[in-house]
């Protein structure tokens, strides 16, 4: 796994009153457990990864609460799970990455809404919207309405967190309906505390089991004709009341009361604590989150409260709405409701906010300052606009300073596996002509940077090859499909291989096989090398693909010569390449503590390094551009007669080789040297280190 969480499990083990420290989203573990959560299943995806990765690690503790866990090969098995809840009083929690598992999950959720619960079912979503996010830009909230399931954004602090985890299940159970739970990467990494309680062995669980099916059997919990019809009235006259019924009676939603009582603010849960940071900023709220004006806190963002909005609006003459993300959701359905109401609140919201991306600090702080400029002028802004221009004058300062700084965009780790593959795509096109490639979600995407700048298309999880097909009988060239082994098990096996095995389809595919889930935090997979009976290549073979190479990642002469075969053969149908290499993180990771283990024991250690001869670097650089890893750089030359600067390796090299490879692949100098650092030497290292110093 990406990290050990040893003390995070022990903090799962707490009882009643004793204090919890940790981040939100192992305090939403800890909820789930106090909650007596029946079963729990997942997709890896950041910022909610934690969640899962720490249950799978506890799992001999959760096997004495009789909780079931199971790592999901996709976020719509994961959905799928949850079907427990549809005929038995099991709570079921699933997580995942949104909006893009959110996608992935819609079918069976989609099922799920309409056939309704018995047991709570919650789904944690960590919503990656906004300048942090790494997805498709979309929102949870246009899912949630369009299935009529309930969704919670409550206020970033652990107590709160934690009790919208309990009071989920309880709304999912009073209003037979899943709810959904949106985290935003700050809420999920926040820093907090919260009085825990003990945690309840579910009645329904690995150490209670059901004895079967229910005895009458209840056609109307089948999501199917004619039941659906049924299910679909449900929603909005049974189900809709009875969750806001929920919602009012256990204030779910928060009001903060101020003095400036004629104007109001309504903002997501989500969102609270920069909404007060900007209040701060402008001199209307103190240290404690005390403010001047009052706040209605959507910790449910739908569905939305009519009573509550009214009462909230009535006798003021302005609200604001804070809402993240487009369209303006929230603020639509309460303009509506005012309306229907016949208040005369005027309604502010994305006019004097900006429709799209995350609401920071600063851009909060100018929206209220436009509201209360209009509707409370008899405030004082002044530290405000005093704050926003000390932000000016530090941009103007850093511009002057740095001047046109190139972009930096991410890039592969230090020696990723996955860079001398691109780098021999990059050499065998020199010589046939450069292909449309489809990238895949996953490490593999940074290739579409520089140096190698290929990739055409990104179109979801495991699609590459499918996003092909389109290309493929428009394309004098094979296009060219890259994903990786995460890719290839959650959806790229079915998607791709088998559709264009079905469709008599060309074209090359590569398959990063590093053996983990890597750009989620190297989860294990159904071919990681704890689990070598299952193979990529045999489930290539038995399918149907005929061409077939595995190729080791780091030799580039070996990798050029299979792409090279491939792009050119005029053999039809798929060819697959398995580009194998072990994740570089994951194998430092591993050798790591095996290495100090040994030297703290005083036993020998080699370990490689590569440099480079600067007398015979020619300062050309074509190493760098077939490479681009972060430690292969230039420095000043040391020959006072020459000017360009030459080639260097600097410290952080893993050794894996590739600047080597890339020079001996390109035919390039034959600057670079590899040598071997002894520590701990024999006797034999230091007889050969005398005889070697004899003849310098």
């Amino acid at each position: 796994m990406e990290r050990q969480f040893t003390s995070e499990i022990e903090s799962l083990k707490l009882g009643d009153g004793e204090v919890f420290h940790g981040e939100g989203i192992l305090a939403v573990t800890k909820a789930l457990l106090q909650s007596g959560v029946s079963y729990v299943g997942g997709y890896q995806g950041a910022p909610v990864s934690h969640l899962l990765d720490v249950m799978v690690q506890a799992r001999e503790y959760m096997d004495e609460l009789g909780v079931h866990v199971e790592p999901c090969t996709s976020e719509a098995s994961a959905a799928a799970m949850l079907g427990a809840s549809i005929n038995y009083p099991a709570r079921g929690a699933v997580t995942w990455k949104s909006v893009v598992g959110t996608n992935v999950a819609a079918d069976a959720l989609s099922y799920l809404a309409s056939a309704g619960v018995m047991g709570g079912a919650l789904i944690v979503l960590g919503e990656d919207y906004g300048e942090g996010g790494v997805v498709a830009q979309e929102r949870s909230h246009s899912f949630a309405m369009k299935s009529l399931m309930w969704l919670l954004d409550p206020r970033p602090n652990l107590p709160t967190i934690v009790g919208m985890v309990e009071h989920g299940f309880a709304l999912s159970e009073a209003s037979s309906t899943p709810v959904m739970m949106e985290l935003r990467i700050r809420a999920c990494h926040l820093q907090g505390s919260f009085i825990s309680k003990k945690n309840i062995s579910p009645a329904v669980s690995t150490r209670n089991l059901l004895e079967g099916p229910p005895k009458e059997f209840i056609y109307d919990r089948l999501a199917h004709p004619p039941a659906i019809f049924r299910q679909e009235k449900l929603k909005s006259d049974v189900r809709l009341p009875a969750a806001r019924k929920y919602i009012t009676e256990h204030k779910l939603n928060e009001i903060f009361e101020g003095d400036v009582s004629d104007i109001g603010l309504v903002v997501q849960g989500g969102l609270y604590n920069g909404l007060t940071r900007a209040l701060w900023l402008l001199g209307l709220a103190d240290d404690f989150g005390g403010c001047r004006i009052p706040i209605y806190v959507l910790n449910v963002v739908y569905p939305l409260v009519p009573d509550e909005i009214n009462n909230f609006a009535k006798n003021k003459t302005a609200l604001l709405v804070i809402e993240e993300g487009q369209p303006e959701f929230i603020e639509q359905e309460i303009a509506m409701h005012l309306r229907r109401a016949d208040l005369q609140a005027k309604l502010h919201g994305k006019d004097l906010l900006q429709m799209a991306g995350d609401y920071s600090a600063e851009l909060m702080v100018r929206g209220l300052a436009r509201f209360l400029a209009q509707y409370a002028p008899r405030l004082d802004l002044s530290s405000g606009s005093l704050w926003l221009n000390s932000i000016q004058n530090s941009r103007e300062k850093a511009a002057a300073l740095l001047g046109n700084m190139p972009q930096r965009p991410p890039t592969f780790c230090v020696g990723c596996p996955e860079r001398p593959v691109f780098s021999a795509m990059k050499l065998v096109a020199q010589d046939i002509g450069r292909p449309h490639v489809s990238m895949d979600v996953g490490c593999h995407a940074f290739a579409s940077f520089e140096p190698f700048s290929q990739g055409n298309t990104l179109l979801g999880y495991g699609m590459s090859l499918a996003s092909a097909a389109g290309v493929t009988p428009l394309s004098a060239r094979r296009p060219v499909a890259v994903m990786g082994d995460g890719g290839f098990w959650h959806n790229g096996l079915l998607s791709g291989v088998a559709s264009n095995l079905m469709n008599k389809g060309d074209g090359v595919l590569i398959i990063m096989k590093n053996g983990y889930a890597s750009a989620t935090g190297t989860q294990e997979l159904l071919s990681s090398p704890k689990n070598s009976a299952h193979s990529i290549e045999d489930s290539l073979s038995g399918i149907g693909v005929k061409w077939l190479r595995t190729v080791d990642n780091y030799d580039v002469g070996a990798m050029s010569k299979a792409y090279r075969e491939a792009m050119t053969t005029g053999e039809k149908g798929l060819k697959v390449i398995v580009a194998e290499g072990e994740c570089q993180l994951e194998r430092q990771r591993r050798l790591k503590p095996l290495i100090s283990k040994k030297l703290s024991e005083g036993k020998r250690t080699v370990r490689v390094k590569y440099g480079v001869d600067e007398d015979t670097c020619t300062g050309d650089h074509s190493c760098i551009r077939l490479s681009g890893c972060p430690t292969l750089t230039v420095k000043d030359n040391p020959d006072p007669l020459r000017r360009d600067p030459v080639a260097t390796v600097i410290d952080g090299c893993v050794g894996c080789g590739l600047c080597g490879e890339n020079a001996h692949a390109a035919v390039l100098c034959p600057s670079f040297y590899r040598a071997e650092v002894i520590q701990n030497p024999g006797i034999f290292d230091k007889a050969i280190d005398k005889m070697r110093n004899l003849f310098k």
